[in-house]
Protein backbone atom coordinates (compact mmCIF):
# COMPACT_ATOMS: atom_id res chain seq x y z
CA UNK A 1 0.00 0.00 0.00
CA UNK A 2 2.97 2.51 1.13
CA UNK A 3 4.53 1.42 -2.12
CA UNK A 4 1.02 2.41 -4.19
CA UNK A 5 0.96 6.14 -2.21
CA UNK A 6 4.81 6.95 -3.72
CA UNK A 7 4.23 5.86 -6.72
CA UNK A 8 0.94 8.33 -6.75
CA UNK A 9 2.94 10.74 -4.99
CA UNK A 10 5.75 10.89 -7.53
CA UNK A 11 3.58 10.48 -10.82
CA UNK A 12 1.60 13.95 -8.96
CA UNK A 13 5.10 15.64 -8.49
CA UNK A 14 6.34 14.83 -12.08
CA UNK A 15 3.01 16.15 -13.72
CA UNK A 16 3.76 19.38 -11.87
CA UNK A 17 7.03 19.47 -12.19
CA UNK A 18 6.57 19.31 -16.11
CA UNK A 19 4.06 21.75 -15.97
CA UNK A 20 6.46 24.17 -14.70
CA UNK A 21 9.63 23.38 -16.52
CA UNK A 22 7.65 23.54 -19.79
CA UNK A 23 6.19 26.68 -19.01
CA UNK A 24 2.81 24.73 -20.67
CA UNK A 25 -0.90 26.83 -19.88
CA UNK A 26 -1.95 22.97 -18.30
CA UNK A 27 -1.90 21.35 -15.18
CA UNK A 28 -3.33 17.89 -15.66
CA UNK A 29 -3.63 15.65 -12.36
CA UNK A 30 -6.40 13.42 -13.58
CA UNK A 31 -6.81 9.73 -12.36
CA UNK A 32 -3.99 10.74 -9.42
CA UNK A 33 -6.08 9.18 -6.65
CA UNK A 34 -5.99 12.86 -5.22
CA UNK A 35 -8.54 13.37 -2.38
CA UNK A 36 -7.93 16.86 -2.05
CA UNK A 37 -5.91 19.41 -3.72
CA UNK A 38 -2.19 19.02 -2.73
CA UNK A 39 -0.89 22.10 -0.24
CA UNK A 40 2.57 21.67 -1.60
CA UNK A 41 1.89 22.30 -5.00
CA UNK A 42 0.92 26.08 -4.65
CA UNK A 43 4.30 26.92 -3.52
CA UNK A 44 6.19 24.85 -6.17
CA UNK A 45 3.77 26.73 -9.00
CA UNK A 46 3.64 30.19 -7.31
CA UNK A 47 5.65 31.75 -10.08
CA UNK A 48 3.08 30.61 -12.68
CA UNK A 49 -0.32 30.22 -11.41
CA UNK A 50 -1.26 32.79 -13.61
CA UNK A 51 0.23 30.73 -17.27
CA UNK A 52 -2.12 28.12 -16.54
CA UNK A 53 -5.36 28.32 -18.00
CA UNK A 54 -6.81 24.49 -17.83
CA UNK A 55 -6.64 22.22 -15.25
CA UNK A 56 -7.68 18.58 -14.77
CA UNK A 57 -8.66 16.82 -11.92
CA UNK A 58 -10.93 14.26 -13.33
CA UNK A 59 -11.29 10.97 -12.09
CA UNK A 60 -9.84 11.42 -8.68
CA UNK A 61 -12.12 11.33 -5.26
CA UNK A 62 -12.01 14.56 -4.82
CA UNK A 63 -14.78 15.74 -1.92
CA UNK A 64 -14.17 19.41 -1.94
CA UNK A 65 -11.99 21.89 -3.31
CA UNK A 66 -10.55 24.99 -1.19
CA UNK A 67 -11.42 28.62 -1.54
CA UNK A 68 -7.35 28.99 -1.76
CA UNK A 69 -7.65 26.90 -5.14
CA UNK A 70 -10.16 28.65 -6.36
CA UNK A 71 -8.19 32.20 -5.51
CA UNK A 72 -4.71 30.90 -6.67
CA UNK A 73 -5.96 29.52 -10.12
CA UNK A 74 -8.09 32.68 -10.74
CA UNK A 75 -6.77 32.91 -15.07
CA UNK A 76 -8.68 29.69 -15.31
CA UNK A 77 -10.83 29.27 -18.65
CA UNK A 78 -11.36 25.41 -18.32
CA UNK A 79 -11.66 23.45 -15.26
CA UNK A 80 -12.23 19.58 -15.69
CA UNK A 81 -13.55 18.19 -12.49
CA UNK A 82 -15.83 15.31 -13.47
CA UNK A 83 -15.48 11.81 -11.86
CA UNK A 84 -15.18 12.81 -8.43
CA UNK A 85 -16.91 13.20 -5.04
CA UNK A 86 -18.05 16.93 -4.95
CA UNK A 87 -21.15 17.89 -3.72
CA UNK A 88 -20.67 21.79 -3.74
CA UNK A 89 -18.44 24.39 -5.29
CA UNK A 90 -16.72 27.43 -2.44
CA UNK A 91 -18.20 30.79 -3.18
CA UNK A 92 -14.84 32.17 -4.13
CA UNK A 93 -15.38 29.71 -7.99
CA UNK A 94 -16.67 34.00 -8.71
CA UNK A 95 -13.29 35.12 -8.72
CA UNK A 96 -12.80 32.52 -12.14
CA UNK A 97 -14.02 35.74 -14.04
CA UNK A 98 -12.49 34.02 -17.47
CA UNK A 99 -13.69 31.07 -16.74
CA UNK A 100 -15.48 29.98 -20.40
CA UNK A 101 -15.49 25.61 -19.37
CA UNK A 102 -16.14 23.91 -16.41
CA UNK A 103 -16.81 20.05 -16.05
CA UNK A 104 -18.67 18.76 -13.06
CA UNK A 105 -20.46 15.50 -14.68
CA UNK A 106 -20.07 12.26 -12.68
CA UNK A 107 -20.62 14.39 -9.49
CA UNK A 108 -22.68 14.13 -6.39
CA UNK A 109 -24.22 17.56 -6.46
CA UNK A 110 -27.74 17.88 -5.20
CA UNK A 111 -27.96 20.90 -5.70
CA UNK A 112 -27.06 23.75 -8.92
CA UNK A 113 -23.79 25.28 -7.70
CA UNK A 114 -25.47 28.93 -8.36
CA UNK A 115 -22.03 30.80 -8.32
CA UNK A 116 -21.59 29.94 -11.47
CA UNK A 117 -24.00 32.05 -12.74
CA UNK A 118 -22.01 34.64 -12.10
CA UNK A 119 -19.43 34.09 -14.14
CA UNK A 120 -19.48 36.48 -17.30
CA UNK A 121 -17.17 34.06 -19.72
CA UNK A 122 -18.69 30.67 -19.02
CA UNK A 123 -19.92 29.18 -22.05
CA UNK A 124 -19.98 25.34 -21.09
CA UNK A 125 -21.33 23.44 -18.29
CA UNK A 126 -21.05 19.73 -17.79
CA UNK A 127 -23.33 18.87 -14.86
CA UNK A 128 -24.36 15.63 -16.53
CA UNK A 129 -25.15 12.50 -14.28
CA UNK A 130 -25.44 14.42 -11.12
CA UNK A 131 -28.42 14.67 -8.73
CA UNK A 132 -29.79 17.77 -9.77
CA UNK A 133 -33.56 18.67 -9.21
CA UNK A 134 -34.09 22.28 -9.69
CA UNK A 135 -32.17 24.56 -12.13
CA UNK A 136 -32.26 28.52 -11.64
CA UNK A 137 -33.63 28.92 -15.12
CA UNK A 138 -33.76 33.35 -14.78
CA UNK A 139 -30.15 33.48 -13.74
CA UNK A 140 -28.99 31.16 -16.85
CA UNK A 141 -30.59 32.55 -19.11
CA UNK A 142 -29.26 36.08 -17.94
CA UNK A 143 -25.47 34.39 -18.59
CA UNK A 144 -24.37 36.70 -21.18
CA UNK A 145 -21.84 34.04 -22.43
CA UNK A 146 -23.76 30.85 -22.37
CA UNK A 147 -23.61 28.16 -24.93
CA UNK A 148 -24.70 24.83 -23.52
CA UNK A 149 -25.38 23.75 -20.61
CA UNK A 150 -25.47 19.42 -20.07
CA UNK A 151 -27.85 18.04 -17.40
CA UNK A 152 -28.20 14.93 -19.04
CA UNK A 153 -28.91 11.99 -16.05
CA UNK A 154 -30.18 14.64 -13.19
CA UNK A 155 -33.47 14.01 -11.78
CA UNK A 156 -34.69 17.18 -12.95
CA UNK A 157 -38.03 18.65 -11.88
CA UNK A 158 -41.25 18.96 -14.47
CA UNK A 159 -41.13 22.40 -13.72
CA UNK A 160 -37.82 23.03 -15.02
CA UNK A 161 -38.73 21.06 -18.37
CA UNK A 162 -41.79 23.44 -19.22
CA UNK A 163 -40.74 26.64 -18.10
CA UNK A 164 -36.90 26.52 -19.39
CA UNK A 165 -37.41 25.80 -23.13
CA UNK A 166 -39.08 29.48 -24.28
CA UNK A 167 -36.83 31.30 -21.44
CA UNK A 168 -33.63 30.51 -22.84
CA UNK A 169 -30.96 30.72 -26.02
CA UNK A 170 -28.71 28.14 -24.97
CA UNK A 171 -29.24 24.40 -25.67
CA UNK A 172 -29.89 22.92 -22.39
CA UNK A 173 -29.51 18.94 -22.77
CA UNK A 174 -31.49 17.15 -21.16
CA UNK A 175 -32.17 13.47 -20.91
CA UNK A 176 -36.33 12.02 -21.21
CA UNK A 177 -37.87 12.33 -17.71
CA UNK A 178 -37.09 9.56 -15.42
CA UNK A 179 -33.64 8.20 -17.50
CA UNK A 180 -31.09 6.58 -15.93
CA UNK A 181 -27.47 6.61 -17.02
CA UNK A 182 -26.12 3.53 -18.33
CA UNK A 183 -23.85 1.44 -16.30
CA UNK A 184 -19.75 2.47 -16.17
Amino acid sequence: MLRKMGEAVARVARKVNETVESGSDTLDLAECKLVSFPIGIYKVLRNVTDQIHLITLANNELKSLTSKFMTTFCQLRELHLEGNFLHRLPNEVSTLQHLKAIDLSRNQFHDFPEQLTTLPALENINLEENEIVDVPVEKLAAMPALHCINLRFNPLNAEVRVIAPPLIKFNMLMSPEGARAPPP
